[in-house]
């Protein structure tokens, strides 16, 4: 009996059952949908309401304001606000993918609200052209909208996310279109939307770019309807003789056509699923299959059709109705006189309940068919709305289970948790009523959004735990609700609440809430919560935006991470006077180290102001000595420009802070020279009209004003920074030899004996290659190795053995040998005086 029961309420459409139970008595009161513009989001979604303000209706207990009431599934009502938008009349209205609902008015201005009734802005106009010729009729989807003007010109927007309004292709058509319907843009070739215009006999395809004529007999218009299906695959059309047609969206065939009785357009037209279409008349509904007479249903009050993914749901005044193919799992169990092994197992369980032995054979009967019978039930249950339902074909399925031994064993576990999500949120409080096949496509995560968009935060966050989703995203919203709805609650025990429930959710973000408290207006709760924020980088940045400077300097320096110490000291710097920023950093040591080491590549002049703050006077020397060489690379620098005069002035400063302290006499001495030095220089270039004296030492430039003639000036440099008699005679003879005048540098030599002895004008003179000056040296070598040694460089081996002789040096002789390799007579000679030195020291 329990089969006939359910199957009782079917409707038979040529082989297919529909059936069409109630989800909800509507809670709502006073609303007749005769007297207003409603838009229903798919997928269970809320219910926009508004009085039509096309139609002249009588009001009755209520303002004559016109309000905005959005109201969940089940009639209970979310949030109202005032309508109180210029702009003319409100042509259409309908809600996007995120639950966003888009009111368009007669001057073309796009309105949105959330689902709390608040006001997104900003709001959007459509253009000058649209303004001026008035929207007359708009058709949704998802995510966009295509609006028609008086004037017959159509205006798209493809994104609402985006906002870029567009104006389609001109038809070229006297007459507004008899009817318009769009293909989204997920389902066009081109990527995006094509528009079908209904005009004269045919059907136009119309896009950004450009028109196209249908072509083909297919249709025979005028056609008064259009609606294109869920997937975009198809076509239904009602004509001006009153026939039905559905074709594939490429007008290739057709696969439905029925005559209906009326020739009188249909008020609404809509498909259920993809195996059959709606038309509504003013007092009944129609539903037309692919073959077999329609099926009939009679209304006495106004009804909105909403079409779902795989069904229809039917609003009216005082219900909301779900109509469906009936699944074919449910038809196997359920079917008049249905033998299925679905059926029997579903049979069995009620004579097992009853005791009865029928169960047992029952069993062995759909023995090889158990597992299939288990999946029906299981699948049956997955599609029922009715609770004790489905906890019967659940227990159908367990008991079948039981007996089979290669069955999924957490099957019915999956189901049994999706139906409990399912269950929830289908409870009238809620008004979600999902689907199985809706729930599948609308995802867990997009659901979970829902619900906490709708301040559903307990039930969201008890179908995460039973889901094993995260939790953050849950109660990250509900704190964020809770400190805008909290404005009387004093900020330490709101603070307690909070963390009460933050707690719970290991690693979220307290820096994200806080922000959010900041953005309210609640800068104290803000710097509280960011102090449990165990990541400094997403803890610094908001300590900033709330003006904790010190805090967030605190912070970022025990981080270690300089990346975020730098983002501090950045900010700070813009924001303190520099004493301020001084005093700050200065207690701090890397905040410290990382800003010297900033300044000292990009701002010298702060770092300047910094270290005399900080009375570290060698450091602002060290900084003007670097100053003046980065001058000194400057090549107008030491042509007697005016950027030479600074430079000295830079290094004379330096002078007088390095003296400031008696740790740097050597800096302060070093720096005096170096000056006076400068000045030497910059006048040697400016008396030689050379630039080659300028940041060269000492040496060089003694030495270069020997070379040039200028031993005046050679020995004032010597003068000026006591040059000692060694380092003057080995410049002056090298720099001699250089320009090889050989009679100066014998006159040189002949001065007073030279200090540095007579072996560096042997060098100069070898190094010269001019082996005869050198000979005027050697014999005054005193050392008789150090001649030997010279008289072998300028290959002269008698002479070398004798000077070696002289010394007795064997090793000598022996190196002096090696020199000699090429020539047998030196060789000879060498080894000659080798044996006799051997032969003196044995005797």
């Amino acid at each position: 009996m329990a089969n006939v029961s359910v199957a009782a309420e079917w409707q038979l459409l040529y082989n297919r059952y529909y059936r069409k139970p109630e989800l909800y008595p509507m809670k709502w009161k006073h609303v007749d949908l005769s007297r207003n513009k409603l838009a229903c989001a798919p997928f269970g979604g809320p219910i926009a309401v508004i009085r039509d303000d096309s139609k002249i209706v009588q009001l009755y207990a209520e303002s004559a304001l016109r309000k905005l009431r959005i109201f969940s599934s089940s009639g209970v009502l979310i949030s109202e606000t005032v309508w109180k938008h210029p702009g003319g009349r409100l042509v259409g209205l309908s809600w996007t993918d995120d639950q966003t609902l888009v009111c368009i008015v007669q001057d073309g201005t796009v309105f949105r609200y959330n689902i709390h009734a608040e006001l997104i802005e900003p709001s959007v106009s459509l253009g000058k052209e649209c303004f001026e010729q008035n929207v007359v009729e708009c058709v949704f989807w998802a995510n966009g909208a295509v609006c028609l003007t008086e004037a017959g010109s159509m205006f798209c927007i493809p994104d609402f996310k985006a906002m870029r309004p567009c104006k389609l292709a001109d038809t070229g058509a006297e007459d507004l279109p008899h009817s318009i319907a769009v293909i989204e843009p997920q389902y066009t070739v081109s990527g995006n939307v094509e528009v079908l215009v209904a005009v004269g006999d045919g059907i136009l395809v119309v896009d950004e770019d450009g028109v196209q004529q249908v072509e083909g007999n297919l249709v025979e218009g005028p056609v008064q309807k259009m609606v294109v299906s869920w997937d975009g695959k198809y076509l239904a059309l009602f004509t001006h003789d009153g026939r039905i047609l559905v074709t594939d969206i490429n007008f290739k065939g057709v696969l439905l056509e029925y005559s209906c009785e009326s020739a009188l357009p249909p008020e609404q037209l809509s498909w259920c699923g993809l195996d059959s279409v709606l038309l509504y008349w003013d007092d009944m509904l129609l539903m037309v299959g692919p073959h077999g007479d329609p099926v009939r249903y009679f209304y006495d009050e106004p009804v909105v059709l909403i079409p779902e993914c795989d069904a229809v749901r039917i609003l009216t005044n005082s219900s909301m109705e779900f109509l469906q193919r009936v699944p074919d799992s449910t038809v196997s169990i359920f079917k008049i006189g249905s033998t299925s092994p679905a059926a029997l197992l579903y049979d069995a369980l009620d004579h097992f309940d009853r005791r009865s032995a029928k169960a047992d054979e029952n069993l062995r009967l759909i023995r090889l068919s158990l597992p299939e019978a288990v999946e029906f039930c299981i699948d049956a249950a997955g599609h029922e709305f009715d609770v004790s339902r489905q906890r019967t074909l659940l227990r159908a399925a367990s008991y079948g289970q039981a007996f089979c031994s290669n069955f999924q064993r957490d099957r019915i576990q999956e189901i049994c948790k999706t139906l409990r999500v399912l269950n929830a949120v289908r409870d009238p409080e809620i008004g979600i009523p999902l689907s199985i096949k809706q729930y599948k496509l609308l995802t867990q995560s997009v659901l979970i959004s829902r619900l906490i968009n709708a301040h559903r935060h307990l039930l969201a966050l008890e179908i995460s735990k039973h889901l094993g989703m995260s939790q953050e995203v849950v109660i990250m919203h509900w704190a964020c609700s809770k400190i805008t709805a909290s404005l009387a609650i004093q900020d330490a025990n709101l603070l307690a609440i909070l963390l009460d429930k933050l707690k719970k959710c290991k690693g979220i973000s307290y820096a994200a809430v806080a922000a959010h408290a900041d953005k309210s207006g609640r800068r104290k709760l803000a710097a509280m919560l960011i102090e449990h924020e165990p990541r400094s980088s997403k803890q610094v940045p908001l300590l900033l935006s709330i003006a904790e400077e010190d805090t967030a300097l605190v912070k970022a320096t025990e981080s270690g991470d300089p990346d975020l110490v730098y983002l501090v000291l950045f900010h700070i710097w813009q924001k303190r006077p520099a004493l301020e920023f001084f005093g700050m950093i200065q207690a701090r040591p890397l905040a410290r180290d990382l800003f010297i080491s900033f300044s000292r590549c990009y701002k010298h002049e702060f770092l300047k102001d910094f270290f005399l703050s900080t009375g570290e006077l060698q450091e602002v020397g060290f900084l003007l000595w670097k100053e003046s060489w980065e001058i000194g690379k400057n090549p107008m620098a030491s042509k007697g420009t005016p950027l030479h005069g600074p430079r000295i002035k830079l290094i004379e400063k330096a002078q007088q802070l390095f003296a400031e302290t008696k740790e740097h006499t050597f800096e302060s001495k070093a720096a005096e020279e170096h000056a006076k030095l400068l000045r030497i220089q910059h006048d040697l270039e400016v008396s030689t009209k050379q630039a080659i004296f300028v940041d060269s030492s000492i040496s060089d430039t003694i030495r270069t004003c020997i070379v040039l003639g200028n031993h005046r000036a050679a020995m004032k440099v010597k003068t000026e920074f006591k040059v000692s008699e060694k380092r003057w005679y080995w410049l002056k003879v090298f720099a001699l030899a250089t320009i090889r005048d050989w009679d100066a540098l014998e006159k040189f030599s002949k001065e007073k004996r030279p200090p540095i002895g007579y072996r560096p004008f042997v060098e100069a003179c070898i190094d010269a290659d001019e082996k005869g000056e050198a000979l005027k040296y050697i014999p005054k070598l005193a050392d008789p190795r150090e001649r030997a040694e010279a008289f072998a460089r300028i290959g002269l081996a008698k002479e070398a053995a004798d000077a070696a002789s002289q010394a007795k040096d064997g090793e000598l002789l022996g190196r002096l040998k090696l020199t000699f390799a090429q020539n047998a007579a030196a060789s000879s000679l060498f080894d000659t005086l080798r044996d006799r030195l051997s032969f003196q020291g044995v005797s």
